[in-house]
């Protein structure tokens, strides 16, 4: 026990140094060096470094060295929380209970995103449909290539891949996992996840949690764009660090969520039929609407209401309606 309890103090200690104590040391020496620039005047940063790096006692020294990994690891715990900030804004899941005023501008964002999905999808539709007819033997040729369906695809997918729900790209890709079974099988996959999640092998397990804290490590990523805008402010060269790390964060967190979103979906599509059986349904093949309504009422505490879904229509397409 004692070795185990050792070993796993060394992984927290350099965890803490990796991610919060190094990242806050260069930020700490950037806002210092920021305050001694002069635009590209390096003369003065120059003597304040000699300055530093003069001979002091070991007391005033080791007292200095405390004084900064503290201020260093308080700069990684802001960058984390700002990035947990970030990481909420992104994925925007709960943006219906957010202060009134972000609420508002969440949904004209939704209500615009959902203008543009629609008329992109409309001019996707028809262009398929003439490509289609295009292609009947000994009708009127069309000119629609299939260069022109996948740009006109691409399109649709630029916003998002379900008609969006949510104010970012990010939270839609995620959203659009349990649109997707929701409209193919009538399976609730925020209320089965918990329970297929824990009958899912550890490998697949991990796997997704890699993709999930790599969503995360973007959005801390993100946290330190914010901080380092102190540093643009003393000088304004370091604007482009700002804007580099912003760019750099959302590009990791689009692939990071793409990656999260095709596990999920993945993961439930191969492992919901072994979940069904193991909650005692009767059932072989891939889920079905039946079933996946099954397993939605049963996981819900609502078990008695299974044999009311016999002979139920289709699962119900989303609303095309706009948010009120």
């Amino acid at each position: 026990m004692t070795g185990l309890l050792a070993e796993v103090g060394k992984k927290f200690a350099e965890r803490w140094l990796t991610l919060l104590v190094l990242p806050g040391a260069l930020y700490l020496c950037a806002l210092a060096a920021a305050r001694h620039l002069d635009g590209f005047a390096f003369g003065p940063l120059s003597d304040r470094v000699s300055a530093l790096t003069a001979p002091r006692d070991d007391a005033s020294a080791l007292l200095r060295l405390i004084v900064f990994a503290v201020l260093a690891a308080a700069a990684g715990l802001a960058a984390t929380a700002v990035g947990s900030l970030a990481e909420r804004l992104w994925l925007a899941e709960d943006w219906q209970s957010w202060p009134r005023p972000l609420r508002r501008l969440a949904l004209l964002r939704v209500l615009a995103r959902r203008r543009l999905w629609d008329d992109a999808h409309g001019a996707e539709t028809a262009l398929r449909q003439r490509y289609l007819l295009g292609r009947i033997p000994g009708g009127t040729p069309s000119e629609v290539t299939d260069l022109d369906l996948e740009l006109a695809l691409r399109e649709v997918l630029a916003v998002a891949q379900e008609r969006p729900a949510r104010p970012t790209w990010m939270g839609d890709r995620i959203h659009a996992v349990v649109t997707r079974f929701q409209r193919e099988c009538g399976l609730d996959l925020p209320s089965v996840w918990p329970h297929l999640w824990i009958a899912l092998p550890e490998q697949v397990r991990t796997e997704i949690k890699e993709a999930r804290d790599a969503v995360g490590r973007a959005a801390v990523l993100a946290g330190w764009g914010v901080l380092y805008t102190a540093a643009a402010v003393l000088w304004w060269p370091a604007a482009l660090l700002v804007v580099g790390l912003f760019v750099t964060a959302r590009q990791r967190g689009r692939r990071a969520v793409e990656a999260y979103a095709l596990l999920l979906e993945a993961a439930t599509r191969l492992h919901s039929p072994e979940l069904a059986r193991s909650l005692g349904l009767d059932h072989s093949g891939p889920l079905d609407a039946r079933t996946g309504r099954a397993m939605t009422l049963l996981v819900q505490g609502q078990a008695h209401l299974i044999p009311l879904t016999v002979g139920w229509p289709g699962p119900r397409q989303e609303s095309t309606q706009p948010l009120t």
